[in-house]
């Protein structure tokens, strides 16, 4: 992330001072949940990719950093609500929202960012960025139907899993990348570009996940190990697995996924067959070909230091640890 950092780190403080004037509120517990979300770290990967995108589109103006923050509530509405749903005790390292204040609180406060994040886009003025990140919390909210629907499924295909994580976590980056065209003027060859970059980079970050929920420690990844298969979630490691296993191997991940609660024998057993079978192997090369595909999506663009910038980012996505 330094590469980024050292050209929009400004940018970036800029963006937390805006997130939280945009929590203002007459209900405190708005404001106290959103602030505990926002200060118990992250990435921001997204709105950093939406200053980056909008830097190497030549954009010069005032509007980034509260489009960026923009990109930080919806993100951070679909987490609350991800939380609740998946029972989530774990973001980020620390007790989840939804663990301190209840699912309905988590649920209402979501509901609030994603409508202040609206009211906050119209602001901007700009109907193309409108249409963009609206297109995106829609299909955001049809991913997480999908991801429900696949629940314990172990026929699921890698080629319907790829669509469900396109849906679920990379739409929003890649309309970060495509909003920040947008601001930029940047060509429709340009805006395409970037929007493509932004939906690989999310389809690597959000299969890494897949990986670190195998091989991390909490302290590393921030949420509980192990969790996605304990909620049934079939993702690319496993799907490796299931078509490389045996009939026996099959049945006994079949018992596992279907357990309300899971032991850590289980778990050890299931990540056991996920690393012989060459899951964790699998989806670090699936992940490397997405991020070499967004080098390539970045040839629109003149060689520059935030054209450097973005190609770096795609690279820590395979490298993190957390």
């Amino acid at each position: 992330m330094q590469a980024a950092l050292n050209i929009i780190g400004e940018d970036l403080k800029l963006v937390e001072e805006q997130f939280r004037i945009d929590l203002q509120s007459d209900v405190p517990l708005i404001r106290k949940v959103g602030e505990y979300v926002l200060s118990s770290g992250g990435k921001r990967v997204r709105p950093a990719l939406l200053l980056l995108a909008a830097r190497v589109s030549g954009y010069t103006g005032n509007q980034a950093v509260p489009l960026a923050s923009v990109i930080e509530f919806i993100h951070t509405a679909t987490l609350l609500h991800d939380d609740v749903v998946d029972s989530a005790s774990l973001r980020r390292g620390i007790a989840s929202a939804n663990t301190l204040w209840g699912n309905e609180a988590s649920v209402l406060v979501g509901d609030f960012l994603f409508s202040k994040s609206f009211s906050l886009m119209v602001k901007v003025g700009s109907l193309d960025i409108l249409r963009v990140l609206s297109d995106a919390t829609t299909v955001i909210a049809e991913g997480e139907v999908m991801q429900l629907l696949c629940t314990g499924e172990l026929d699921l295909t890698e080629e319907k899993y790829t669509d469900v994580v396109r849906s679920k976590t990379a739409i929003l980056m890649s309309a970060a990348c495509e909003a920040g065209a947008i601001l930029g003027s940047a060509t429709g060859n340009q805006q395409r570009a970037l929007a493509d970059f932004g939906m690989d980079l999310g389809i690597a970050f959000q299969l890494m996940d897949d990986i670190l929920d195998y091989v991390a420690t909490e302290e590393e990844f921030g949420k509980s190990i192990g969790h996605d298969l304990e909620e049934g979630k079939i993702t690319l490691p496993l799907i490796h697995t299931l078509r490389q296993c045996s009939e026996d191997e099959r049945a006994i991940i079949g018992t596992v996924v279907e357990q309300d609660e899971m032991s850590l024998q289980d778990f050890r057993t299931v990540s056991g067959l996920v690393k012989q079978y060459g899951g964790i192997d699998y989806t670090i090369q699936a992940a490397r070909t997405y991020i070499d595909r967004c080098k390539s999506h970045l040839e629109q663009f003149e060689p520059s230091s935030v054209h450097e910038a973005l190609i770096s980012l795609s690279k820590y996505v395979v490298t993190r640890s957390k």
